[in-house]
């Protein structure tokens, strides 16, 4: 009877030790597919929805190309998975959201050229499989040498300054002094 017990108990062990890696294994597949930092990803909650209703994303941006071509480049960057999605999405769109479909898969290309090339990769043999020619018009509309965003400090506004003057930004300024136009 004990040694019954000890092999239950091995087998429970096994599954769990199973379990745990395949877990892992799914996080870290995930975490590879993303072509973009934390900060620029797309929640989880919205692939999903993507993912279970594609067509839904036509009815929240109707006539609103752009945001619809950067709503769906942002889906891309964050997982490449959606690309099984975009194929319903462009049945169910028309020309010209077909043409925003193609732009946003080639920005989401260009993005991720420098740190997931295989990736960009993936994106490009999907609209070769696609023989669509209006998705094939976006996506070739769209120049090939778009720089990606970039967040540094001298885009950044110091907020508190405006009103400071000084050294070191101890004296108050003439408030009524006209501000500098950005450039």
């Amino acid at each position: 009877m004990p040694q019954s017990k000890l092999i239950v108990a091995g087998r429970k062990w096994s599954v769990r030790i199973v379990a745990s890696v395949a877990l892992f294994c799914s996080v870290t597949s995930v975490a590879h597919a993303q072509c973009v930092e934390r900060s620029e990803r797309v929640s989880k909650i919205a692939i999903d929805a993507f993912i279970a209703e594609p067509s839904s994303l036509l009815n929240q941006l109707r006539n609103e190309k752009e945001k619809l071509s950067g709503r769906l480049q942002g889906y891309l960057l964050t997982d490449v998975s959606v690309l099984k999605s975009v194929q319903s999405l462009t049945r169910a769109a028309t020309q010209a959201d077909r043409a925003s479909i193609g732009a946003a898969l080639h920005r989401a290309e260009i993005r991720c050229r420098a740190s997931k090339p295989e990736i960009a990769r993936k994106i490009s043999d999907f609209v070769a499989r696609m023989h669509d020619s209006a998705v094939l018009a976006g996506y070739s509309s769209e120049p090939d040498d778009i720089p990606p965003p970039s967040a540094t400090t001298a885009n950044v506004a110091s907020p508190g300054t405006g009103l400071m003057s000084g050294e070191y930004k101890t004296d108050l300024a003439d408030p009524f002094a006209s501000m500098p136009l950005p450039e």
